[in-house]
């Protein structure tokens, strides 16, 4: 027996089934609209077209009304299906009580009477669920402190920040700017992104490959050398992944890195106007705590968001998964382009995003029923302590609060923030907390 000829059509047997398994959101109205009513609003609408049609020998608002028929019927009996169509699917809907998800998908039947058209609406509903008991979940609370030795670690990121270069005078070591000439040959040709002229190079920052770095610790300037370097095996250039090749290096500069000193005139570069070094610890560490708070928050939100979307199994519809993976595809081309890539022939496929967007749509649906169910509604003092967080780092924050309360958009990111807060607050009100040290460090992504 072929056994893999077996597993082959038992694998297609399972996909077409999985193919056609029906949607569970799915539901289907049948509907009939009087052809007598579709009549009466047809000539409704050819009234009010007459109104204001212009015709050559006619004054507006005189032309004939079977003149206007004959250039707008079918435009007016288009309209006229589909608003009595509309409005019989309104009407069903809401005496089952249904609550609709997209829009319906609508295919006409044969009638049961002359005098009738009669439809079918296709449609998906919002699923129906209750809130799941989460007090099995377990959420790491991070906890850390700003003290003196964080501040500290702050402003030397800042120093380092603002480093500046000057000849070494010496070898070149890690650390070091070089300023080079160079040129890369595979079997003996130059390659396309070979070559550059007065290329700077930080020595053992990585973004050069590992060999060629490794060339770089040593010279000094004027000198040129001449050295083979493999590229990785997973390198983004498909050509050159795995290859070996030899580059010819000039070194033209080898300067060593210059931290600024932490006095008046750092001080005044970070904005304290006077140079006031107190002030500028004092204000270093106020921004430290905001955005070490923010991150802390951040991680205990990804974890109350992912305990809702382990407890609640449910179906989401497909219309919104679909919406869903449209908008992330045509974000992901707009980075893209706004980032210089040429998007003309590259495709940004939906589908790609399918699993995320139905994961994002689960947890939207979860959330929305949560703060119903629970009564989360964000009030008014919550919105504005989320704008005024926002303000706070800027120089006028009262001009920064009326422009966002000027903008309904920039308003609603921030209604949107304070209900997940209320959303978040009630997940560790309500499941096992732990609190847990986080290393300053790596919360700030400064871990080597």
């Amino acid at each position: 027996m072929d056994t893999t000829q077996d597993n082959i059509t038992t694998q297609a047997i399972n996909e077409a089934a999985e193919a056609v398994k029906p949607n569970p959101l799915e539901r289907r109205i049948d509907m009939t609209v009087a052809m007598a009513e579709i009549e009466r609003e047809v000539e409704q609408q050819l009234k009010k077209i007459a109104r204001t049609t212009k015709m050559a020998g006619f004054r507006p608002g005189k032309v004939p009304m079977k003149m206007v028929a004959q250039m707008y019927g079918g435009q007016a009996h288009s309209e006229a299906i589909g608003a009595a169509i509309e409005k019989a699917f309104g009407a069903a809907v809401r005496e089952q009580n249904l609550r609709v998800a997209g829009q319906p998908r609508i295919e006409p039947k044969k009638a049961g009477a002359e005098n009738q058209m009669a439809f079918t609406a296709i449609f998906e509903v919002f699923p129906e669920f209750a809130i799941a008991d989460i007090s099995g979940c377990t959420i790491e609370k991070p906890a850390l402190s700003v003290g003196d030795a964080e501040v500290d670690k702050t402003i030397e990121v800042l120093q380092k920040q603002r480093t500046t270069y000057a000849a070494a005078g010496r070898a070149a070591q890690k650390g070091d700017r070089l300023v080079i000439d160079f040129t890369g040959r595979r079997n003996g040709e130059t390659f396309d992104g070979g070559a550059a002229t007065d290329y700077a190079v930080l020595v053992g920052d990585g973004r050069m490959i590992h060999d060629f770095e490794a060339a770089m610790e040593g010279v000094a300037a004027g000198q040129e050398t001449v050295f083979d370097a493999t590229f990785p095996k997973d390198y983004h250039a498909i050509d050159l992944a795995g290859s070996t090749v030899q580059f010819t290096v000039l070194v033209k500069a080898v300067e060593a890195p210059q931290l600024p000193t932490v006095d008046a005139e750092f001080a005044r570069s970070l904005g304290i106007a006077d140079g006031d070094t107190a002030k500028m610890r004092a204000e270093v560490r106020a921004n430290l705590e905001r955005e070490v708070a923010k991150r802390l928050r951040a991680r205990i939100k990804e974890q109350a968001m992912n305990a809702l979307l382990e407890t609640h199994t449910i179906d989401v519809p497909t219309a919104m998964v679909d919406a869903e993976s449209q908008q992330m595809a045509d974000k992901a081309r707009q980075d893209l382009e706004s980032r210089g890539a040429q998007m003309k022939n590259i495709p940004v496929n939906a589908s790609w995003f399918t699993e995320q967007a139905a994961s994002r749509v689960r947890l939207g649906l979860i959330v929305a029923a949560l703060v119903r169910e629970k009564d989360l509604h964000v009030q008014p003092a919550q919105v504005r302590a989320v704008v005024d967080d926002f303000a706070a780092t800027f120089e006028d924050p009262q001009e920064v609060v009326r422009w966002y309360y000027s903008q309904p958009q920039r308003l609603a990111e921030a209604e949107a923030l304070a209900m997940e807060s209320n959303v978040v607050d009630w997940v560790l009100a309500n499941a096992q907390v732990a609190d847990k040290d986080v290393v300053f460090d790596e919360l700030m992504g400064n871990a080597s």
